[in-house]
């Protein structure tokens, strides 16, 4: 039951986020056709991919090692610090916000995505700051912090340890 949820909201949140409301903003612009491949598509393909690798990566790691989903609603019961999430706080975010709304400005050629991307991540940014942070530090307490202190939330780097 845990894998459906998780499915269901892998194809629902970036289902809306990354392919609904893009395709409404190149509907709007008149750019919803399928551009020339070329050089910028592939390097978009490429972006959206990642993103897309980053989002399944962190749904199974949420079920397998966190007994949870990425909802807020049912999320880990277990604080989970491995894998990506030693790179970075919040992969899915940046797989699903940043990645795959980048790709998809490579791949259509407008950067109207890149508007909607700053906004989408200027609004995750407060959610994350006001609300996830303080609840997980609640939830997990001083491992939390730890991994506050030693982790970047938006831009990956090498673990130290």
């Amino acid at each position: 039951m845990l894998w459906l949820k998780v499915i269901l909201l892998f194809l629902a949140v970036p289902g809306i986020a990354d392919v609904l409301i893009p395709g409404l903003i190149l509907e709007w612009l008149g750019k919803l056709t399928l551009p020339t491949i070329g050089a910028l598509q592939i390097i978009g393909l490429i972006l959206v991919l990642a993103g897309m690798l980053m989002i399944a990566w962190v749904c199974q790691a949420f079920v397998r090692h966190g007994k949870g989903t990425p909802a807020p609603f049912d999320p880990p019961h277990q604080f989970v610090n491995q894998g990506l999430y030693r790179w970075l706080r919040n992969p899915l975010y940046f797989g699903a916000a940043l990645l795959i709304p980048l790709g998809e400005t490579f791949f259509f050629e407008t950067y109207w995505l890149i508007l909607y991307a700053a906004i989408l991540l200027l609004i995750l940014h407060i959610y994350i700051v006001y609300f996830e942070e303080p609840a997980l530090i609640r939830r997990f307490g001083r491992p939390y912090r730890k991994y506050l202190r030693t982790v970047p939330r938006w831009f990956p780097r090498i673990p130290r340890e």
